[in-house]
């Protein structure tokens, strides 16, 4: 006989079932999709907010702000989504589509990618 992957009850039906209610099939992949350390949930956060600052001195796609401004708002500059290398040998740091590029004395241009 085949058991619940959730609780453990006799299963009645087809050969293929797993779960005897949609209660236990959303409880048992709620339970297989959440994250299994604080380690993802702080990091996944940390990008959250970083883009959040970002989008928020950035509306109109390019401006230029302080790197004080951005760390007095909570920014975390370890934190990106990936690294974008130009031709000219200038680096962007991007937050999924929001990106940011350093400037002399601590400035920093903020950028959208289209």
């Amino acid at each position: 006989m085949k058991t619940c992957l959730e609780c453990n009850e006799t299963l009645r039906g087809r050969a293929d079932k797993k779960f005897c209610c949609d209660g236990c099939r959303n409880s048992y992949n709620n339970k297989q999709n959440t994250d299994s350390t604080n380690l993802m949930r702080n990091i996944n956060n940390k990008l959250r907010k970083n883009y959040r600052i970002l989008k928020k001195l950035n509306p109109e796609g390019k401006t230029k702000t302080t790197r004080n401004k951005l760390v007095a708002q909570g920014f975390y500059f370890e934190y990106f989504t990936n690294i974008l290398q130009t031709k000219t040998g200038n680096t962007y740091y991007f937050l999924y589509d929001h990106g940011y590029r350093f400037l002399e004395d601590d400035a920093i241009l903020l950028v959208i990618r289209e």
